[in-house]
């Protein structure tokens, strides 16, 4: 047994069962390990970002760590922007990272970098594996430190000797730590806060798509507090039969007037809200300046604990009908396309219970109203901002739920950075729909420059925000990547084409000229 065997042997008895992966050369030792486990099933992603965004849209849906092969700094450096979205939405990820040997690295060899430097920046956990020996007992601690906290990124570097050189055995890992609890006294003093008239609890992580939902509603019915969520959630409940939980908006000037006047705010599994960005004239935070803060549980802590002690302080009050969005599915809508209308046509057609991926960027609060009328289906969100995201998490998506329709809502421009999720989708057969909204530019970025007050926009301005001359032809770029696709002209053709993905096996990619 060499190192690269122990640690696969260590991965698949610590109930580690997926691996995305970009390899190199300081990892064919093991790819080799790998091939000799058909138990773990291995996915090629062709960029990088497309590993890491796979792994952390597998664990949102499954809340199991999957593992990732990355090529040294370079190859990690790649997979930074979808592992700080994988930190901000709390997924468990393991990255495997290959380095030089470890007498290699006193020379400059062209793709020597600050392997544990580039790790450390987005990681909870790094290390690099000493010898061939500690491999296996470093994999277990870094599958425990993945699963630690509600999820957390870790990273072991190996360098290549460690892994070809001779090793005893496997490891398992341990359970991760039980979750730290705020005190009794934390929790009554957040109860009474949230008797006031007008307080608001905002929740966060499971509260949002598990049972914990119902609790969190029951409890603040039972005290008339208001029930607030995030904007960027890592996962959601929406649509018919969800608990109603106000949801957050986008800008700062929204925020402000949803949260005026709340004499406190109760954070239960998540952070203090705070603008995406600063601008001139507003504050950075959206809660008023009278409102009390507390900050009664941090999203790595327990938030199912923290609830149900809330609820023994508060008491609950029963659900009826009116606590849970009711079915109204929208009738199919004809004539231009708009997005408010594409919106209304996927509620209209899409089955019970799909994922969809909204990386719709300035398309998303458009589609967002209707999409609350259609059946019930889970959210995904690109909580840390990087775009890129939508493709490779929708590849995660699928297979951790490869019994559920996924549906991406992409914008052109943000799709672009991680296109080659494309083609993973087509080797795996994935059963996804890529609906591309191809505004034919970064809208999102226009909308920005005007709200910094910059309303003249040059020649030099437009050129950095639109994606034209020459336009980008998706139906090719997907095709050329093995994926069945369409452009569409009018809402006649989104219907049939979007009925048509939702009646037959993916995937597919539909093109929106908007």
């Amino acid at each position: 047994m060499n190192g690269a065997e122990s640690l696969v042997q260590t991965l698949l008895a610590s109930g580690v069962r997926v691996c995305f992966a970009n390899p190199g050369t300081s990892e064919m030792h093991f790819v080799a390990a790998l091939d000799r486990h058909p138990e773990m099933r291995c996915i090629l992603c062709l960029f990088e970002g497309g590993v890491s965004g796979a792994a952390d849209g597998y664990y949102r849906m499954t809340e199991e760590v999957a593992a990732t092969i990355l090529h040294l700094a370079p190859g990690f450096g790649n997979a930074f922007a979808n592992l700080h979205n994988a930190r901000k939405a709390q997924s468990g990820v393991l990255n495997i990272m290959g380095d030089h040997a470890d007498y290699h690295l006193r020379f400059e060899a062209p793709l020597k970098g600050d392997t544990l430097g580039v790790a450390q920046a987005v990681s909870h956990w790094t290390r690099i594996s000493a010898s061939a020996g500690k491999v296996a007992g470093d994999a277990a601690e870094a599958v425990q430190a993945a699963r630690a906290k509600g999820g957390q990124i870790a990273t072991l570097i190996l360098p290549a000797n460690t892994a070809w050189e001779k090793a005893s055995g496997h490891a398992v890992a341990v359970p991760a730590p039980v979750p730290q609890r705020p005190s009794q006294a934390e929790v009554a003093a957040a109860a009474k806060a949230l008797r006031q008239p007008g307080a608001i609890l905002m929740i966060d992580g499971p509260a949002l798509w598990s049972d914990l939902g119902l609790l969190a509603r029951r409890l603040t019915k039972a005290c008339g507090a208001r029930l607030m969520q995030p904007y960027f959630a890592s996962r959601f409940r929406h649509g018919a039969g969800a608990v109603k939980i106000e949801r957050m908006a986008y800008r700062i000037e929204d925020n402000l007037r949803l949260l005026a006047g709340a004499p406190s705010l109760v954070l239960c599994g998540t952070a203090r809200p705070a603008g995406f960005f600063a601008y001139p004239g507003l504050p950075s935070t959206p809660d008023d300046p009278d409102t009390r803060l507390v900050e009664l549980c941090a999203r790595e802590m327990d938030i199912a604990w923290t609830l149900q002690a809330l609820a023994e302080e508060l008491g609950e009050a029963e659900l009826t009908p009116d606590d849970f969005v009711q079915p109204d599915r929208p009738a199919l809508p004809e004539g231009p396309v708009t997005m408010a209308k594409v919106g209304e046509a996927i509620a209209a057609l899409m089955p019970e219970d799909v994922v969809i991926v909204d990386e719709g960027i300035s398309a998303s609060a458009h589609l967002a109203p209707a999409l609350r009328r259609g059946p019930g289906h889970d959210v995904l969100t690109i909580t840390g901002g990087s775009i890129g995201f939508g493709l490779p998490n929708a590849v995660g998506a699928a297979v951790a739920c490869p019994d559920r329709k996924v549906v991406v809502l992409e914008g052109d421009g943000s799709g672009m950075y991680t296109l080659q999720s494309l083609w993973t989708m087509a080797r795996e057969g994935l059963d996804v729909t890529v609906v591309i909204f191809a505004n034919r530019g970064y809208q999102i970025l226009r909308e920005e420059l005007a709200a910094m007050g910059v309303n003249a926009v040059g020649r030099n301005a437009q050129r950095m925000f639109d994606v034209e001359r020459p336009s980008l032809d998706w139906v090719a770029l997907a095709r050329g990547h093995g994926v069945e696709a369409r452009r569409i002209a009018d809402m006649a053709g989104f219907n049939a084409a979007f009925a048509e993905a939702m009646a037959q096996p993916g995937p597919r990619l539909i093109e929106v000229p908007c």
